[in-house]
């Protein structure tokens, strides 16, 4: 559990300020507000410095002004939301790449939160900082299709896991969904193993690949090694950082992400390797037309 200054520098991180009781309108401020500042990203495992998941130490990192992918934030976030007084679960879950099979593997750690409506009934609410494009705001463990601003998510029975759930992502998305066990998972230890392969395995996707992700109310946007995605409604639109001034510029402006665990030759030699392995991909897809 967080201290109430740890909390409030948490929240300051969040462009919020006053520590309110665990509601579910409060709940949608926090979501919205941690998906919105603290992108999701691959900039460490990439730069070869890889963080410990380990929820105090990611929620060190949150509150130093970096950030993680789903075991940093998902695991700071339900520190921060048990701190606040919510009721949260860890889940096993696993991200459906596009043209992949359905599977819970134990690479993304679900989280959800358990509320009490109005006549004390509990109510199941999905709850996800750590996927980077979605969602917006929590969505209802209730199967169904619900609209957050550019996007559509499904909710259905996963055909994978046993009274497990399934998060369909949005047709235009770059995954197609994520399901989930029902199991609750106590010890962080459980992804320690998936964590060390995505951080050092010479086939982790990640360590060739610099990704920062987050969402907005209208959209998101997205930094793939110098291809800038931009989503707004229904359009996506790509641009070329061409210069290292450009690609910085963007990742503080746009991503909040300002690299403040590297000084500046540090950044540079990430740049260097970003632009060698997108100049690299350019001739592939060159190649291959």
């Amino acid at each position: 559990m967080l201290t109430k200054a740890e909390i409030k520098a948490y929240l300051h991180r969040l462009g919020l300020s006053d520590i309110e009781p665990p509601t579910l309108s409060y709940l949608f401020r926090l979501h919205r507000a941690h998906v919105e500042r603290i992108p999701w990203q691959t900039v460490d495992i990439f730069a070869g410095n890889p963080a410990p998941i380990d929820p105090r130490h990611s929620v060190q990192l949150i509150m130093s002004g970096r950030s993680g992918y789903c075991f940093h934030l998902n695991g700071a976030f339900s520190t921060l939301l048990r701190s606040l007084g919510y009721k949260v679960n860890w889940h096993r879950a696993g991200v459906q790449p596009l043209g992949e099979s359905p599977r819970v593997n134990g690479f993304h750690l679900g989280l959800t939160v358990i509320l009490q409506n109005d006549l004390q009934e509990e109510e199941v609410w999905i709850v996800d900082a750590g996927l980077g494009d979605m969602p917006y705001e929590p969505v209802p463990l209730s199967p169904g299709v619900y609209r957050q601003g550019a996007y559509t998510y499904g909710v259905a029975e996963s055909e994978v896991a046993k009274r497990g759930w399934r998060l369909v992502h949005d047709p235009q998305s770059v995954f197609v969904g994520v399901d989930v066990e029902a199991a609750i998972v106590n010890d962080i230890n459980a992804f320690v193993p998936n964590h060390e392969h995505y951080s050092k395995s010479p086939e982790s996707p990640w360590i060739h690949t610099f990704l920062v992700r987050h969402r907005h109310e209208s959209g998101g946007n997205e930094l793939r090694g110098c291809i800038w995605s931009k989503r707004e409604a229904d359009r996506i639109q790509k641009v070329e950082l061409q210069t290292e001034a450009e690609w910085l510029d963007a990742l503080g402006d746009v991503f909040g992400e300002r690299l403040v665990a590297y000084d500046k030759s540090e950044r540079h030699a990430i740049w260097l390797k970003t632009r060698r392995l997108h100049e690299e991909w350019k001739r592939a897809r060159e190649a291959a037309q």
